[in-house]
């Protein structure tokens, strides 16, 4: 009976996305300005800083870790 009424409500809610518009204005207009390219570029610098910190932050943590080993 859960699994039934489970179902019912994920297809009650899938249903409300067939309804939805599928044109979306922003990007559109973004897109024919040109400035979509803009946005593209400062998610991708985004990013590339969060990749950077998360390696830095590996690196220190292996250094750490080796010196930890070293002296037990």
């Amino acid at each position: 009976m859960k699994k039934i009424f489970f179902s019912l409500i994920l297809l009650m809610a899938t249903m409300q996305l067939f309804a939805q518009d599928n044109g979306v204005e922003m990007a559109d207009s973004l897109r024919s300005s040109g400035k979509i390219y803009v946005v593209v570029i400062c998610i991708v610098i985004i990013l590339i800083g969060l990749l950077a910190y998360l390696f830095s932050i590996d690196k220190r943590l292996k250094k750490i870790e080796k010196e930890n080993h070293i002296e037990k």
